[in-house]
């Protein structure tokens, strides 16, 4: 009997939607640390991802035919070798738009407010009203990497009142976006922008892409905000904006190095607002991962192309 081989916690429910849907396979829920090979390579279909299992899944004797990523972001998968076995990947984007876009408006609301600052203030028992306080209603939000995550968070600033300008490799349109740029008119769009969002996943073409030109193509009153991958930002010249006052402020969830060190020059930049890596996280991303696994396993077993999230290995994402 063919086997699912699951190192996430899925709910009885959730078991018995997978075992309804193939009832011809044998469902296994285990821990990666609990894996032996001879359980890795007689899995068909794997839902999660380890390191500690990359060897057996690569094996000669692997029996692997797909791989549903429980997150978004598939880098630090071996996404050739997977190619060269045929095997076929797909992830969990879609799962983190509600979460991110929320995390994304959290950090900016924050800045325009200056919660930040008062939060440090609330700690010192001090009282200051002083600073600039702004309005996200009729400033240029401008999305780079317009994907799930970035349809939404255009959406939700419409509803704020705000202009939105997007950037994707395609250029193709969105219903949310009311100016689409490709990426090579990418300093054009930043040009624009009042807050810049990234969320680019990270690739060969945009591991350091947010380098001092970028950066420099940006108002000086603009706001940074990174949530896609940390490897895409040149920090030094990011900070050197920050310092310089050619950038006005960033929220960062991700980071070149993670975790950042604890003598990092960003922790006591007043300009900054941080979180450790946890914009996607939320108490529903279990039942959403799941959802996509639900709908392209019905494809799977009916002999169907997957239909969702389908890794173009091409493109890394």
């Amino acid at each position: 009997m063919p086997k699912i081989v699951a190192i996430h916690d899925l709910t009885t429910e959730q078991q018995q939607k997978i075992k309804d849907i193939a009832p011809d396979y044998e469902l296994l829920v285990t821990k990666a640390k609990e894996l032996t090979p001879s359980i890795v390579q007689d899995a068909e279909i794997m839902i999660g991802w380890s390191r500690s299992i990359q060897e057996d899944i690569l094996s000669a004797d692997s029996k692997l035919k797909w791989i549903q990523a429980w997150s978004a972001g598939v880098d630090k998968m071996p996404l050739k070798e997977l190619e060269e076995k045929g095997i076929q990947l797909t992830n969990a984007s879609g799962v983190h738009s509600v979460p991110i876009t929320e995390h994304i408006f959290a950090m900016m609301l924050a800045f325009n407010r200056n919660l930040h600052l008062a939060i440090r203030q609330q700690s010192n028992n001090k009282w200051d009203t002083s600073g600039t306080f702004t309005e996200l209603a009729g400033k240029t939000i401008v999305i780079v990497g317009v994907g799930q995550i970035g349809s939404h968070t255009a959406r939700v600033a419409q509803a704020f009142g705000m202009r939105t300008v997007g950037v994707r490799h395609s250029g193709k349109s969105d219903p949310y976006v009311e100016a689409m740029y490709k990426v090579d008119q990418l300093d054009e769009a930043l040009a624009e922008g009042d807050y810049i969002v990234n969320i680019l996943p990270l690739t060969d073409d945009t591991r350091g892409l947010f380098n001092k030109a970028r950066f420099s193509a940006m108002k000086d009153s603009a706001f940074f905000v990174n949530v896609g991958r940390g490897q895409t930002v040149v920090t030094e010249d990011m900070i050197q904006a920050l310092q310089s006052g050619s950038l006005a402020g960033a929220g960062l969830d991700v980071f070149e190095e993670e975790p950042l060190p604890s003598d990092h020059p960003l922790w006591t930049m007043e300009n900054v607002i941080m979180t450790p890596h946890m914009a996607g996280d939320t108490d529903r991303y279990g039942e959403r991962a799941v959802d996509i696994f639900l709908e392209n396993l019905q494809s799977y077993v009916s002999g169907k192309p997957l239909s969702r999230n389908v890794i173009d290995y091409s493109k890394s994402y």
